[in-house]
């Protein structure tokens, strides 16, 4: 018999695949996400952390495999069940994506509060006065000047870019963020003044994120488990600093091996 008292998991990824013809990119990957954890998915280009995303937000058609959601209401629903307008409303309430190019998770001709608006627009905010407020709040709390509210991305740094795109993704009170290479391209300053705001507002906000990342130091940084691809399938998963002070498989231990050579 079940606990009552258990409470179910957030995010529930069972068995999820994806092939391209005689390759798999995911190969029956399953985990559990709890409300507030952070798991960080690692591994090299074409181990499949990409995908392992894009089938979760539902971007890719998955060969096999389910992904569950706790909404709200304490129902877990299973993606592939709900309808398109569910799905849409899922996404821009409850969900946020952080693309690894920030122009492909922001309107590059709307100004800087337009793309944190029009996320509010989106949940049914219309007055014009309260959705500059906000977004002149968000913007500070991604620390970009609130002169920059009118100007569009075009006119932003890389680093610049991402933190709006955080603003826009978080500024409607998501529960769950999917993160891809959110630091990759930036330089080294950048990427420490980056990773800092996203750590100080994930534990603020008590958010559930996936990151992706090919940096074994971001993971360490950000989240609580760790995921470990190769080839599309997950060879090691455990507590992060316990999987990274004491990798068991070759791979990671490999992975780790190089970071401390570097």
């Amino acid at each position: 018999m079940s606990d009552p008292r258990r409470v179910e998991p957030l995010l529930s990824v069972r068995g999820l695949t994806k092939r391209y013809g005689a390759r798999a990119a995911c190969e029956a990957v399953s985990f559990d996400l709890d409300a507030g954890e952070v798991l960080a998915v690692v591994g090299e280009s074409g181990s499949g952390k990409s995908t392992l995303l894009a089938g979760i937000a539902g971007e890719t058609a998955l060969d096999a495999g389910s992904v569950a959601y706790r909404m709200r209401d304490g129902a877990s629903r299973d993606l592939a069940t709900l309808s398109e307008p569910e799905r849409r409303a899922l996404m821009r309430t409850d969900w946020g994506f952080v693309r690894q190019d920030a122009a492909q998770g922001l309107r590059m001709a709307v100004s800087a509060g337009g793309n944190v608006g029009e996320r509010l627009m989106g949940i049914g905010e219309r007055h014009y006065g309260r959705i500059r407020a906000t977004a002149l709040d968000w913007l500070g709390r991604v620390e970009i000047a609130p002169d920059r509210i009118d100007d569009p991305p075009t006119r932003f740094s890389g680093g610049m870019r991402q933190r709006l795109q955080i603003a826009r993704n978080l500024v409607t009170g998501p529960r769950l963020v999917l993160m891809d290479e959110p630091t990759s391209g930036l330089d080294v300053s950048v990427q420490a003044r980056l990773l800092d705001m996203v750590r100080g507002l994930v534990a603020e906000l008590g958010l559930a994120v996936v990151i992706v990342t090919h940096d074994l130091a971001v993971a360490r940084l950000l989240s609580h488990r760790i995921l470990v691809m190769r080839h599309g399938r997950v060879i090691e998963t455990g507590l992060t600093d316990q999987v990274l002070d004491d990798p068991q498989a070759a791979y990671t231990q490999l992975l780790v091996s190089s970071v401390l050579a570097a």
